[in-house]
């Protein structure tokens, strides 16, 4: 049996989802995200990602909001499908309050699927 045009082809697959991943970039919001050892990634397209600065400032999809603008954008995402997925990806300085705040503010429009944004760590071992 001749393996050649099965390598062929999972060479083809290989090379189409290499070229049709996208590579999610960080918007120019500096945030110093806090460090986890798990190595998940959810994204998908349809997510909201609500960015909040070390200054407290919020973002949402790379648009400055205030209090009032949050829940207008959280409102705007649940009419559209509550499945949606809220990424909150906080600085490290920020205090659990204003996290919590928007996660509540979040779960208030009916999203319940949230997800915390972590930077990947090497886990060191004592030997």
């Amino acid at each position: 049996m001749d393996v050649t045009p099965l390598i062929d082809i999972i060479f083809q697959l290989v090379l189409f989802f290499m070229v049709s991943t996208t590579f999610v970039t960080a918007p120019g919001l500096e945030v110093d995200l806090p460090r986890s050892s798990s190595d998940t990634v959810l994204r998908d397209t349809e997510d909201v990602s609500v960015l909040v600065g070390e200054d407290g400032s919020v973002f949402v999809d790379d648009v400055a909001v205030d209090l009032k603008g949050l829940n207008a954008a959280l409102e705007r995402v649940a009419a559209t499908d509550v499945n949606t997925l809220v990424l909150l990806k906080a600085d490290r300085s920020v205090s659990h309050g204003r996290v919590v705040a928007i996660m509540d503010a979040a779960r208030s429009k009916g999203l319940t699927r949230l997800a915390i944004a972590t930077e990947g760590e090497a886990v060191e071992r004592d030997e």
